[in-house]
């Protein structure tokens, strides 16, 4: 025990060792330099007869017994010294002590070997001995004093932060794998990232350049496409995804019992361009259709009506919008049910445009607000009402939008069995306001018609989906909730999940990011990183803490539950380097779903690939004029619509001939129509 009288008796045991090793090199002394002692005279006869009868044990004989044990007794009595503990000191400066006094002491016999006087050899040879004894004992009591139980030096607890990981490589018919490597304690080892359900969404988050698509999103749609997936692509700078694409299906096309078409929406190069009409009328069933296509395309025009969603002045524009779709839709079986002809349709003044839309009986109920605002003569309100709609949809006319939106190349139900798809839709980041509202309709109208029973397995990829808006029903996070029983696999990259907040709205965000099963993230900061390292969870860690005290030094050590990614770790990731969770089947369980590792690229075969892709075909030669004619078609489209409904309507009820041209209070009253169109 460490009481104070063994303390006490350790001091004393450790002096007296140390008085027998110098009682042993005096003696040595002595003897050693007998002749010169007796120069000085200090010998005496007794002490000649003691020191005599001790030289007979023969440990004095010779120069070097002597000297190894009084060292010994040095050595023994320093194991028991406990200096004060000192952090400066060095392991460098007691080898210097320890060196210098071994060689001092050691060979401080040298002295005997020149030729000068007894009593100058008899002092160097005493000197250079206590001197290099003094060096050694010096050396040896700064040992006691080093600090030897150091801790960890990793500053960055970046060994106690690791954990094993998925080894195995897990397939089946739609998983996506991914080949790694990651950090386990000192070691490297190989790992696999195995999304074996990619039907209950994948989310992949990262900064910038931190290779989202490089290192995954690449990947997802050449597997996918090997495992024979239909495939819808929202490419955010066209045509970096759909290159891939598009060589990835030239290249695994024999995977595929019916090949798919190869369809491409660009409002840029109108070469390279099919078109399609998402407000075609075989899709839009009911009014409700419309009623999301106009929800849908006013909130990708104004982004900060997501947020508002019940305002007055936000539901008018969309119910005028929605009146306005389901006519064209009914007029005439859907004849001119396109965006373009309901841009140019609302373009139109208010007297014959109401006086037309009374016709359609279903949408009278939504258009009363707006008459019985212009009957009141409230020009002010019914332009708040109605001019958002107008303004925002006036951005969209434009002649290369209407061509592209006015076709009929294909439909969007991608995962038609009979005729499966592969649609790339290109954005332009710097149209985003305009293109983006457009795309968002196209998805939406796509989401719908691809969660449906009896479809082919489908692979949805949206790059950077915070710059569309994706409502309506189902929706992105109803397609993610409901959609995995038909085998629709949905891939949402973002940068920062503030961008979801941003453009969706808190509550909308959470609720897509809390649906998805798979998460994927590369260096993200602040609340995307911390939300992060909260769902990877904890792990058990090692802790050491050191306690220093005058006499001693204690190193405590205990293990505690903490961050296994930390949120720091997160914002520092490197290009490539991931971490994430993974969801796994009842029937192919995974213990180790959290992962932190390096996805591993062949970069020099994936260049290769990249020099040898095929250029997008050019679809069809498209002149201006043709852009034009389109366009000015479009418009007469509208003018003959209001020509022929306003004759009928004349005709159903005849005007005297004196009659003055009637007012809009008088049409309504009446049931009379103006008798021009001023648009």
């Amino acid at each position: 025990m460490n009481t104070g009288e063994d303390i006490q008796s350790l001091r004393k045991i450790i002096d007296f060792t140390r008085l027998i090793s110098i009682f042993i090199i005096s003696i040595h002394f002595y003897l050693c330099c007998y002749l010169a002692f007796k120069q000085w005279g200090w010998s005496a006869e007794i002490t000649d007869r003691i020191i005599l009868n001790i030289s007979k044990t023969g440990l004095f004989n010779g120069i070097l017994r002597p000297k190894l044990a009084a060292l010994l007794f040095l050595v023994i009595s320093l194991f028991g010294v406990k200096g004060k503990k000192d952090e400066d000191i060095r392991i460098k400066s007691i080898a210097i002590y320890l060196i210098v006094g071994f060689l001092l002491y050691f060979l401080s016999v040298a002295w005997f070997c020149l030729r000068s006087e007894l009593s100058i050899i008899a002092v160097a040879y005493i000197g250079t001995t206590s001197l290099g004894y003094l060096f050694i004992l010096m050396g040896g009591g700064l040992v006691s004093r080093l600090i030897i139980d150091k801790l960890k030096k990793d500053i960055f607890n970046t060994e106690n932060e690791t954990f094993p990981q998925e080894e195995r490589l897990l397939e089946n018919e739609y998983s996506i794998n991914l080949p790694a490597k990651y950090k386990l304690k000192d070691k490297i080892r190989d790992s696999w990232i195995n999304i074996i359900n990619p039907f209950r969404g994948l989310l992949i988050a990262g900064t910038p350049g931190s290779g989202k698509t490089y290192f995954v999103i690449r990947h997802i749609i050449n597997q996918h496409l090997k495992k024979g997936f239909s495939m819808f692509i929202y490419d955010f700078k066209f045509d970096d995804l759909s290159k891939i694409a598009y060589n990835g299906l030239l290249k695994y096309q024999g995977n595929y019992e019916i090949k798919p078409k190869f369809y491409v929406i660009n409002f840029d190069d109108l070469n390279r361009t099919h078109r399609c009409n998402p407000l075609d009328p075989q899709s839009m069933d009911d009014i409700t259709d419309a009623t999301e296509a106009s929800r849908t395309i006013m909130m990708g025009l104004n982004r900060d009506w997501i947020k508002k969603q019940g305002d007055f002045f936000v539901e008018s524009p969309i119910n005028f919008l929605t009146a306005i779709i389901w006519y064209l839709r009914k007029y005439q079986n859907g004849k001119y049910c396109t965006l373009p002809h309901v841009i140019e349709l609302m373009q139109a003044e208010y007297d014959p445009l109401f006086a037309v839309l009374q016709e359609e009986e279903e949408i009278k109920v939504l258009i009363n607000p707006f008459i019985s605002a212009l009957q009141n003569k409230a020009k002010e309100q019914l332009e708040g009402q109605i001019a958002s709609a107008k303004i925002g949809l006036a951005r969209l006319s434009s002649p290369q939008l209407y061509y592209v939106l006015s076709g009929n190349d294909f439909t969007l139900d991608v995962n038609n069995p009979k005729e499966p798809k592969i649609i790339c839709m290109g954005n332009n980041p710097q149209k985003l306001q305009i293109y983006g509202a457009v795309l968002s309709l196209y998805i939406s109208r796509m989401l719908k018609l691809v969660n449906r029973k009896g479809q082919k397995k489908v692979s949805l990829v949206f790059d950077e989906f915070a710059t569309i808006y994706v409502g309506g029903s189902p929706g992105i996070e109803g397609t993610i909730a409901t959609a995995r029983s038909n085998e629709v696999a949905t891939t949402l990259a973002v940068q920062d999940f503030s961008q979801l907040k941003k453009d969706y709205g808190v509550d909308q965000a959470d609720v897509i990011v809390g649906l998805i099963g798979n998460v994927i993230s590369s260096q993200v900061i602040g609340d995307t990183a911390k939300k992060m390292s909260e769902t990877f969870g904890k792990i058990v860690q090692d802790k050491e803490s050191k306690s220093i005290s005058s006499s001693d030094i204690s190193i405590t050590k205990s293990t505690q539950m903490d961050y296994a990614i930390p949120a720091s770790k997160i914002a520092r990731l490197s290009s490539g380097e991931f971490v994430g969770i993974v969801s796994d089947n009842p029937d192919c369980k995974i213990k180790l779903k959290v992962f932190h590792s390096e996805i591993q690229n062949d970069h020099v075969a994936m260049k290769k690939d990249e020099d040898n892709f095929k250029p997008i075909p050019i679809i069809e030669k498209v002149s201006y004029g043709d852009i034009i004619e389109n366009y000015t078609r479009i418009k007469r489209d509208i003018d003959q619509l209001f020509e022929c409904e306003l004759q009928k309507i004349l005709a159903r009820n005849p005007l005297p001939a004196e009659a003055p041209i009637p007012t809009t209070d008088s049409i309504e009253s009446k049931g009379q129509a103006p008798t021009s169109v001023s648009r």
